[in-house]
């Protein structure tokens, strides 16, 4: 007699297969006993010279004859019980060599996933996979795997995400991209050079590092205030022009995809339907050129540069792929508080505007350095209006707009009454909106 074939609820479930980080990483984790040996020289140097002066050459040797061995087998025992596997519903990462730690992460409420190279693990060949999951501020990471392990696992990790059956996620492959702007080096480091920061830094560093030397004749206290200003001013120019370099913007199924940096490298991936807020960001010396920057607000994402330089249009253009159906609105169309505002902020006042249009909330602030931040109305979570005594004298208030990803938007200093009905219809235009939102999915 044939048994009975069994339900399709009760059939037995996929084995789950746990896997193994890269054979290079115990090189990463060898450095904790070591690390521990210098941060205790450190926080004692006097004592830790005077230990040193006590040894001889056959006590040194055989100390780093212990301690190469015991980093050596530090890193190889971490990296031996660190294991993950990829479940029907969640990622699962187990670390631990003493006290026993797991990870559950459930592939609904993965927002990005982000393929990493620092320098030395592009010379090895190797990945660092990173998860912005929400709920978490700290990003959980895959440190490190092979560089083609971490794009397979990184385009099955969102098939998953996407609702792919767990049996062909893993055949689902990584979603074809088409290029839609590559920041050339020489746009990259002009636009550095014309950013406000650097020439402020430069400025500094010209006028008070002669009149510290006049007034002190110490070139210690010179060196001691020079070095934070050379780094400031590195970090404004050289810094960014390392992270940003080779900015390649792309476009696929599973979101906007980013690529940059010169020395280590970063793919990251911009979630469909999870931004927040789009910020575009006019400097005064980009102005005469058309330049702008895109900033992103992400919910549960930590990026937040979409484009560093590219011309006004170009980034219009790729801010209706980030939200389908915003219009950015030009410069005219965003109306300034009124002029009994200056006695509130005088001067400044002039580079606040509001537009809310059928789709959008948008807001400008600075003289300077223009920034327009785009709200949509299906990701606003609340509304505030917020007036203190001096504005109450003048009959002005301010509206926040609050979103998804921590953040707010401002209407400053509108007339009290436009502000009161600002408030009432952006609360009905949010919920209206968030009705008729598309749910946010990948590769929708």
């Amino acid at each position: 007699m044939t048994a009975p074939r069994a339900p399709e609820a009760v059939r037995e479930r996929r084995p789950v297969i746990e896997r193994r980080l890269h054979p290079v990483t115990p090189l990463r984790r060898a450095w904790a006993p070591v690390a521990v040996v210098i941060g205790w020289a450190l926080h004692d140097p006097d004592q830790a010279q005077r230990q040193l002066t006590r040894l001889t050459t056959t006590t040194l040797l055989i100390g780093l004859g212990v301690l190469i061995p015991a980093a050596a087998l530090y890193g190889f025992l971490t990296w031996w019980f660190t294991h993950f596997a990829v479940t029907d519903s969640e990622l699962r990462i187990r670390t631990g060599l003493l006290f026993r730690r797991t990870a559950h992460i459930r592939l609904e409420r993965i927002q990005a996933v982000d393929v990493t190279q620092p320098l030395l693990a592009r010379v090895a060949g190797v990945s660092k996979l990173k998860l912005d999951v929400i709920g978490t501020d700290k990003k959980d990471e895959l440190a490190f795997l092979g560089a083609d392990d971490a794009r397979a696992l990184r385009a099955e990790l969102l098939a998953r995400a996407a609702g792919f059956a767990p049996e062909t996620a893993h055949e689902v492959g990584e979603a074809p991209s088409r290029q839609l702007l590559r920041v050339p080096p020489g746009v990259l480091a002009l636009s550095l050079v014309l950013t406000a920061a650097t020439w402020a830094w430069l400025i500094v560093a010209a006028v008070a590092l002669p009149l510290l030397w006049m007034t002190t004749h110490s070139l210690w206290t010179l060196l001691a205030a020079a070095v934070p200003v050379v780094g400031a001013v590195g970090a404004s120019s050289v810094g960014r022009f390392v992270t940003e370099y080779d900015w390649t913007l792309g476009e696929s199924p599973d979101g906007l995809r980013i690529d940059h940096g010169l020395l280590d490298r970063a793919h990251e991936t911009v979630p469909p339907g999870r931004v927040q807020t789009v910020r575009i960001v006019e400097p005064l010396l980009w102005r005469r050129r058309g330049w702008v920057r895109v900033e992103l607000d992400v919910a549960g994402s930590s990026n937040s540069l979409l484009l560093p330089v590219a011309p006004r249009e170009i980034a219009e253009s790729v801010v209706a792929r980030v939200l389908p159906g915003v219009g950015v609105p030009s410069h005219a169309e965003l109306s300034r508080p009124p002029r009994r505002a200056r006695w509130c902020v005088p001067v400044w006042w002039r580079g606040y505007g509001l537009a809310v249009t059928g789709t959008v909330f948008a807001a400008r602030h600075g003289r300077l350095t223009r920034t327009v931040a785009l709200v949509p109305h299906a990701k606003v979570q609340s509304v505030r209006l917020v007036q203190g005594p001096w504005q109450r004298a003048r009959g002005v208030a301010d509206v926040h707009v609050d979103t998804g990803a921590d953040k707010s938007v401002v209407a400053r200093l509108r007339d009290a009454d436009e502000a009161a009905e600002l408030l009432r219809a952006q609360a009905e235009r949010s919920r209206t909106g968030r009705r008729d939102a598309r749910p946010d999915r990948w590769m929708a």
